[in-house]
């Protein structure tokens, strides 16, 4: 089974940053992007990121976004985490956002990621015919990373 995992490294109210690692079975790093996550409020639902931990995560079909997305499962309470194409930090609701790089693309004072939807196509490749895989998620300050 892959691993992935994202590592944190900077956050406030609103926003998240990190970086994201795909790893083969053989722990090889097959897939890096960053990460951009809502900022934590509490874990409460659609306005913050996902808490630390570890997680299991499946391919499943979106209602919502009309393909299969991989969603993060038993997210304490919380449901929908998903990993999915997006720029902005407000357009967030508790999911993971993944992109090539950081600019602030609206010039509102935060850093956006850039690229994502071919990101994302790039983390599902990377992922291959898998429909699990384990998420482990750490800040860079409190781990030995």
């Amino acid at each position: 089974m892959k691993t992935i995992k994202i590592i944190r490294d900077w956050q406030d109210d609103n926003q998240t940053l990190g970086k994201c690692t795909v790893y083969d079975e053989n722990n090889k790093p097959i897939f890096s992007s960053v990460s951009l996550e809502r900022g934590w409020r509490g874990n409460q639902k659609n306005i913050s990121c996902v808490p630390l931990g570890r997680y299991t995560v499946l391919l499943e079909y979106s209602n919502r976004f009309n393909k299969k997305l991989w969603e993060l499962k038993n997210v304490p309470n919380r449901a929908e985490c998903k990993f999915h194409s997006s720029n902005f930090w407000f357009e967030l609701n508790g999911c993971i956002a993944l992109g090539r790089s950081l600019y602030d693309i609206n010039k509102d004072g935060y850093n956006d990621v850039t690229s994502s939807k071919s990101t994302i196509n790039a983390f599902h490749k990377a992922l291959g015919n898998d429909t699990r895989a384990e998420l482990i998620i750490s800040d860079s300050r409190f781990c030995d990373c």
